[in-house]
């Protein structure tokens, strides 16, 4: 917020410095200047020294719209009333906009008593907000602190920064406590903590937007006629599907159909794969007399250290850049797996099929089930309820051949076949065959 004062609070080790330090490079100006002050938790030098590493830190803002000094000597000798007038004289001096003020809380342990910390805060928070500057104030504090530290009810704005840990998977999370006078998107945001700084991917949780969009009558092709039948002429355009089934059904090669057949009709399409790089994506693509790379974007990620909301972020970006029509995502289990919040799990697929749903963009999830023969459960991520379409692939025995087989569970609007067919993967892709009689088979 501009002129006002930001609390930035968290444990050692979340990134306050380094997003202080970003806010000050990104607003400074050699007409409004930043001013870094440190206090007694971090030496002068090494805060200068570790933010030259950054990529931010221009070190010819350094002396012209930066400045950087030390409260440390004046808290010792005069406690809080030399750093008062050291603020004071720094201020008059350069004039900032903008000035970072870290740590915070360790100013606090120099109050004579509760009493005389208030004065000092109170003192401070009013020659800042005359002056029109823009403060943060760095601590290393804890969540139930805001509760109690007075601090928190000076500032206008408090961030709140913390890792979680989920198993061997460690996560970063950014909450807005506080915003004074302005709405804010509540909840946990994850964010990377690199180089380049704090990157921030906003909570991907819509509201219901209840107001009408466009939508089309024309079916679109799951490039694999006779499943198109089976579903009643294809899908919807914007509708979501779900293909379930066990290890090599055949989910990541219908994904594949649909994405091609959408390309030869010029459809953009997105695969977003947690399952394969790009070599072996090549290899299966090659195989079917498809090209890699034409008409659909690659975006192969791994679920390891994998943050859902930055990858949501990019699809969406990417979707917008190269206007794409059709996104597979293979697969929703391993998106589950690097998400253990469960409703943040659901939050995020609500979100993007929503947001696919308005804009006419097809979406389609992989999923595995967990049995290999004879499928009684499809998930327990709660998909098949907003999927518009859900297609179950699965294996059979036939004496002493395994089978490939396929059953059209549910079309939303539509009528579909609900037979159980046979098919087989060749050299031209999936070919479906004649209805299977299962009961003879188990006889």
């Amino acid at each position: 917020m501009a002129n006002a004062i930001t609390l930035v609070a968290g444990a050692p080790g979340t990134g306050k410095t380094i997003l202080a330090e970003q806010c000050l490079f990104e607003n400074a100006s050699p007409e409004r200047p930043g001013l870094y002050l440190s206090t007694v938790s971090e030496p002068f030098d090494k805060l200068l020294r570790y933010g030259q590493s950054l990529d931010f830190f221009d070190t010819k803002q350094i002396g012209s719209s930066v400045f950087y000094d030390d409260l440390g000597d004046a808290l010792h000798r005069d406690g809080l009333v030399g750093v008062a007038e050291r603020v004071d004289a720094l201020v008059k001096e350069h004039r900032p906009g903008i000035v970072v003020i870290d740590s915070f809380k360790a100013i606090r342990d120099f109050a004579a008593d509760e009493a005389d910390f208030r004065r000092f805060l109170h003192d401070l928070a009013g020659r800042l907000t005359a002056l029109a500057i823009s403060s943060f104030w760095v601590g290393e504090y804890a969540s139930r602190e805001a509760m109690e530290c007075p601090e928190f009810g000076v500032a206008d704005a408090v961030i709140h920064l913390e890792t979680k840990r989920a198993s061997e998977r460690v996560g970063r999370y950014l909450s807005v406590l506080k915003l004074r006078g302005s709405g804010f998107s509540p909840g946990e945001h994850s964010y990377r903590l690199s180089a380049a700084g704090i990157e921030a991917f906003p909570r991907l949780a819509d509201a219901r937007d209840g107001t009408t969009f466009a939508y089309s009558d024309e079916r679109v092709s799951t490039g694999i006629p006779a499943l198109d039948e089976s579903l009643g002429d294809g899908y919807w355009p914007g509708s979501t599907t779900l293909i379930a089934g066990p290890s090599g059904a055949g989910k990541t090669l219908t994904g594949l159909h649909f994405l091609y057949s959408g390309a030869e009709r010029g459809e953009p399409g997105i695969l977003v794969t947690l399952q394969e790089n790009r070599t072996q994506l090549r290899r299966i693509v090659d195989r079917f007399g498809w090209a890699l790379d034409s008409g659909v974007t690659v975006l192969d990620r791994s679920p390891v250290e994998l943050l859902v909301d930055e990858l949501v972020y990019e699809v969406l970006e990417c979707i917008d850049t190269i206007g794409a029509r059709r996104v597979v995502i293979d697969s929703i289990g391993d998106l589950q797996l690097a998400t253990p919040d469960p409703i943040r799990f659901r939050e995020f697929v609500h979100s993007l099929v929503q947001r696919c749903a308005r804009t006419g963009v097809s979406l389609l999830f992989t999923i595995e089930t967990p049995e290999l023969f004879r499928v009684t459960a499809l998930s327990s991520v709660g998909m098949s309820h907003i999927s518009d379409n859900v297609v179950l692939l699965q294996h059979i025995h036939d004496g002493a051949q395994m089978k490939r087989a396929l059953t059209v569970l549910k079309t939303r609007g539509s009528n579909n076949d609900p037979m159980i067919r046979e098919f087989q993967i060749t050299e031209q892709g999936i070919t479906i065959g004649d209805p299977i009689n299962l009961q003879a088979l188990l006889q």
